[in-house]
């Protein structure tokens, strides 16, 4: 393991997070996953240098459309990001991870779009006239 992955699975290990259950380096068809919750069918990738090359961005694509057509959501991060940001991360998760409420809005999990219904006392003075 990298030493972004030690440090972001402190966090994750024991269902430690958001009470989800992670496991590590998950083999996956071809491929291995840095991490896996079955829960949310979710991926979470650690990505290091070589990820950043052309090379390893065709890769990374190829296995990115084999896990969404099998049905997982791939989640990916930068090394340093997890290392120096970790808070920001680990909120981050916590965002894409909630299932958004049925009286919020559908963007992006926002806490803050409340989904506005209309009252059902609205119209009534014209409806009486």
């Amino acid at each position: 393991m990298t030493d972004a992955e030690i440090k972001l699975w402190q966090f994750l290990k024991n269902r430690n997070f958001m009470g989800l259950k992670f496991r590590r380096q998950v083999p996956f068809g071809p491929f291995y996953l840095d991490f896996y919750c079955p829960e949310k069918k979710t991926a979470i990738e650690l990505d290091g240098g070589q990820h950043y090359i052309e090379e390893g961005r065709i890769k990374d694509d190829s296995r990115d459309k084999y896990l969404h057509s099998i049905g997982i959501k791939v989640i990916r991060y930068s090394d340093s990001d997890v290392l120096v940001k970790t808070d920001a991360i680990l909120e981050d998760l916590k965002n894409l991870l909630t299932p958004p409420s049925p009286l919020r809005g559908e963007e992006k999990n926002d806490p803050n779009k409340l989904l506005t219904l209309p009252s059902p006392l609205q119209g009534e003075e014209k409806r009486g006239k």
